[in-house]
């Protein structure tokens, strides 16, 4: 038979220097911004970095008026929605209601000069909120100490701002990746359960109130404290709920009509503050919010708490809450960019949260990042540029500088139908039967997530379902897919045959296909899986013309393998030579080849076992059958003649 055109190629292994920068670059820079600069001039090329690392200076020089336009209604309009999201999520955490405008002030301007994405609206967002309220509330009560709390809340807000920076220049963004589809899905749509239940004391007036976040604790709570229920805030409370669910389904039959949802929140407040003020809200049990200060952000950079006392928990808060920040923003950011063909910088918003972080726990701010709700009417409004968190923030400064004492008048229970009217359209029914349907494995994630959440606590349901995520991905490490390949008639190719009936097996030659790393964890199963495949064709018939002479394996699909791969490579193929099997490999990868080459297995199976194509080793032990076949047949007659 002639050489295949076509040979493998036995360079020299890279050094493992190489070898090594060249899978951290792949791992950490897979995308490197600054490849296309490499043949540019000095002073472009500078101009082009500050530009990368300050997206302000990307599209600021060609900003104009008809875009501040569009840019200015949509401002507006978020505007209408950050304050009693503010103020309903600043008590949601357990902090004073200012500090929940405040968090709507500073930030905005930092992201507008760091973030990439053009539809981004910056605020404050229930869970992170709640899950700091539940995991500062385990060091210090809000209620017994409240000047220790708000200090802990600067601090771990500090931390979320250094983990998500140090990820971004790290471009360490693979970690968000640990948290799926499936796991966010059920961890929001839990969160939304024990956030609902929870605006329940609002609604219903009770003063008394459990810290505890699971659904039996607070349902106990509620029930304990009957006697507190006042029905007149619950009559208040039913009709804002009412309103603002209307408002949400005007908005999904006539999507043209999103304000009208937009501004609910601000008509609920601000009905609220008038009917608490001219009823005298408070004489009939419906508390009301309470004094305001005007003024802007006190500097808040000397309150940060280091006590080793302290320092886990405000760590631990930051690090899982900076995590869930950065996973629900740049997936929000991503998908409103999506829809206009546009691309956000992972990296970038990383870098932009953590900045908005670092510097909101400086001046009086708490956890920030892009919630859904804000950055959709941002997007629906017709924002341009991120200079509608510009106007957000101007308009945020006027309602501290004039107007905050105004809301001290709103209702507590209108804040809590607020809250409850944002977080039922978080639960994704549709979402969890779609996995249910698709995937079981992902529903049971999905369903890990949602009832840790709800029954146990937020930060173990969460670890509960990343978990449960991990051990799957090591599932598919430990038992990795293979296939035995067949010809499909009247062509070159070589597919799985049980996903093509048609494809016809190779007498005498069986080909199989491995799919995944080789790695000590799955090596032993591997082997087994091979030899098993070997017996299962051999079985098949008794006929000895349909005995396995030669084991071809495509490695195509194996991108790395380690020294226990190998030494199951060398052992596999000693077995096969017992049973009169050659080895044959198809296609190795170059990290794959190079440890071959290393570990001297290509020299004991011999450079001329590698193959290029599935069709070139076909071939060649075709051609070594038919010989061993003719050399069978002479030695016969030779014998027949003898005789």
């Amino acid at each position: 038979m002639k050489n295949p055109t076509h040979a493998v190629n036995f360079a020299a292994p890279r050094s493992f220097a190489a070898s090594f920068v060249a899978d951290c670059k792949e791992t950490f820079f897979p995308d490197d911004p600054f490849q296309k600069l490499k043949h540019e001039k000095p002073l472009p090329k500078l101009k082009k970095t500050i530009q990368y690392f300050i997206p302000l200076f990307e599209w600021l020089p060609n900003y104009n008026l008809r875009l501040f336009r569009y840019d200015l209604l949509a401002g507006l309009t978020i505007t209408t929605l950050a304050i009693p999201q503010g103020i309903s999520y600043a008590k949601l955490a357990n902090i004073p209601p200012i500090y929940g405008l405040y968090s709507s002030f500073v930030p905005p301007f930092v992201y507008a000069i760091f973030g990439s994405s053009k539809y981004l609206a910056v605020g404050t967002v229930a869970a992170c909120s709640l899950l700091l309220a539940e995991t500062i509330g385990e060091k210090a009560s809000p209620k017994d100490n409240p000047t220790l709390y708000i200090h802990l809340i600067f601090t771990a807000t500090f931390f979320t701002g250094i983990f998500q920076t140090a990820l971004g220049f790290l471009r360490l963004g693979i970690l968000v990746d640990f948290l799926s589809h499936s796991t966010i899905t059920g961890f929001m749509g839990g969160t939304a359960i024990i956030i609902c239940l929870q605006q329940l004391k609002g609604v219903f007036g009770v003063k008394h109130f459990t810290t505890k976040t699971d659904v039996v604790s607070v349902l106990r709570a509620l029930f304990l404290h009957r006697d507190e229920w006042r029905w007149q805030s619950a009559v208040v409370g039913l009709i804002f709920l009412v309103f603002l669910q209307f408002t949400r389904y005007v908005r999904q039959k006539r999507p043209k009509l999103f304000w009208v949802s937009a501004i609910a929140p601000m008509i609920v407040v601000v009905v609220g503050c008038l009917f608490a003020f001219f009823a005298n809200a408070e004489k009939h049990g419906i508390a009301i919010v309470g004094d305001l200060k005007k003024g802007l952000n006190p500097l808040s950079i000397q309150y940060l708490n280091f006590d080793p006392q302290y320092l886990p928990v405000t760590v631990r808060a930051g690090i899982i809450t900076g995590l869930i920040a950065l996973v629900e923003g740049i997936a929000i950011g991503r998908s409103f960019a999506i829809m206009k063909n546009e691309q956000t910088d992972g990296n970038k918003e990383m870098i932009a949260f953590g900045f908005m972080n670092i510097i909101g726990s400086f001046t009086s701010c708490y956890l920030t990042t892009g919630p859904f709700s804000k950055t959709a009417v941002n997007f629906n409004a017709g924002c341009r540029t991120a200079m509608s968190n510009v106007v957000m923030g101007f308009c945020m400064m006027l309602t501290l500088l004039f107007l905050a004492p105004v809301f001290g008048y709103t209702p507590l229970v209108a804040l809590s139908a607020i809250i409850m009217s944002a977080m039922l359209g978080l639960i994704d029914y549709n979402e969890m039967i779609h996995l249910f349907k698709v995937d079981k494995f992902d529903f049971v994630i999905c369903m890990t997530a949602f009832l840790g959440v709800s029954f146990i606590s937020m930060d173990v349901g969460l670890i509960l379902s990343v978990g449960l995520a991990l051990l799957r991905a090591l599932l598919y490490v430990a038992r990795p897919a293979s296939c035995k390949l067949g010809k499909i008639p009247n062509s070159d190719l070589y597919r799985d045959t049980e996903q093509y009936p048609s494809s016809s097996p190779i007498q005498g030659i069986l080909v199989l296909q491995l799919g995944s790393p080789i790695y000590f964890a799955n090596t032993t199963y591997i082997r087994e899986r091979v030899l098993r495949y070997i017996q299962e064709e051999q079985g098949v018939s008794d006929s000895k013309t349909d005995v396995v002479e030669h084991l071809l394996l495509d490695l195509s699909g194996v991108s790395s393998i380690d020294m226990t791969g190998i030494e199951a490579f060398v052992e596999l193929r000693r077995i096969l030579v017992s049973k009169g099997i050659q080895l044959k490999i198809v296609n190795p990868r170059i990290e794959v080849l190079e440890k071959m080459t290393l570990a001297k297995f290509t020299d004991v199976i011999g450079k001329e076992s590698f193959y290029l194509s599935i069709e070139d080793a076909v071939q060649s032990c075709r051609f070594s059958l038919l010989s061993n076949k003719t050399k069978t047949k002479e030695s016969s007659n030779d014998i027949q003649t003898v005789v």
